[in-house]
């Protein structure tokens, strides 16, 4: 049975990345797994009036089963429509969109299961078959208007089934083919973002090597006006893992991307920045800060509440000083 994203509430990415282009900010992208999760992304976007794109990867799909992640997924809209009628606030865009898809078989499921944006990856394959393999998805999945996202050049780091341990800076001189030959709707570029909760190496006091924003100026220059992409861009907050390490955890030398230059890149061509680790670095914290401090409790309403309540706080806080999307629903 074919699903429409139309009917479940959902809207593809088009009009909210022009916007998003022509105001200087960046749509948040936000991974879930959970209830809790969701819970937390509608409401820290129905507070700041923010778009969002719920992203939901390969293995978040497995995990919660496709078929229940569709009814959570239809359920978060109508969440959203009663909290906005509720608070007196507008209704927000949301994009469902699947991160990171390996394969064509992949996509297809879920254009048909009601996404209204997917991800084919194939950044890892050689350029012409990552073209051929892009230009697939894209044919297919602009009969049912549904939105699509390509990608060239490779993240470093970890984050589910998607590794690698050499970085490669997309080159600027592929882009502007790339985009012609695929019909593809928005561009992930690597300039120095990276999967996972460990993205650099780097020494206690050090800083993080800074993004390549010459590439992305170049970028841009080739392709002016079109949507950029930033996987891997959590940053990986001290508070967090300070808070994980004090009670129990063992997440020595994990750090982040820095917001400041998040904010930088926001405020160009890039119009969508993909945030998962951030989010799983509050809920774990919390998580166990209430259960080393109230080890009787035994009900998970009382540690994925506070959880889902700190989720609330810094999604929104990344809405309005990092990304810059509040007010733009």
């Amino acid at each position: 049975m074919i699903v429409s994203y139309k009917e479940l509430g959902f809207v593809n990415s088009k009009e909210i990345f022009k916007k998003a282009l022509k105001g200087g900010y960046a749509i948040p992208a936000y991974n879930f797994n959970n209830m809790e999760q969701l819970q937390a992304i509608i409401i820290a976007c129905v507070q700041t009036s923010s778009p969002v794109i719920l992203q939901v990867s390969k293995g978040a799909r497995e995990y919660a089963n496709q078929t229940l992640l569709r009814y959570l997924a239809q359920g978060a809209v109508e969440f959203m429509k009663e909290l906005a009628s509720e608070k007196k606030l507008p209704e927000i865009p949301i994009v469902l969109h699947l991160d990171h898809g390996d394969s064509f078989e992949l996509c297809k499921s879920c254009i048909l299961s009601g996404f209204s944006s997917v991800m084919i990856d194939g950044s890892h394959l050689p350029y012409e078959e990552n073209v051929l393999l892009t230009k697939k998805v894209v044919e297919y999945a602009h009969e049912f208007d549904v939105t699509v996202e390509g990608e060239l050049g490779v993240l470093a780091g970890i984050e589910e089934h998607v590794q690698s341990e050499v970085h490669h800076y997309t080159k600027p001189e592929e882009v502007e083919d790339f985009v012609k030959s695929t019909g593809v709707d928005s561009l992930a570029i690597a300039i120095g973002t990276s999967h996972g909760a460990y993205k650099f190496k780097v020494k206690p006091g050090e800083n993080p090597p800074p993004l390549r924003f010459d590439i992305l100026e170049e970028v841009e220059k080739r392709i002016p006006g079109f949507p950029i992409v930033l996987h891997g861009a959590s940053s990986v907050l001290k508070d967090y893992v300070d808070m994980i390490n004090r009670y129990g955890g063992n997440m020595e030398n994990a750090v982040g991307v820095p917001e400041d230059q998040l904010r930088r890149a926001a405020k160009s061509a890039v119009c969508k920045i993909n945030i998962d680790s951030d989010g799983r670095l509050a809920m774990t914290a919390k998580i166990r800060e209430a259960l080393a401090t109230k080890p009787a409790e035994f009900d998970p309403r009382k540690y994925l509440g506070p959880a889902r309540e700190e989720l609330i706080k810094m999604y929104m806080d990344k809405n309005m000083n990092v990304l810059g999307s509040a007010g733009k629903a």
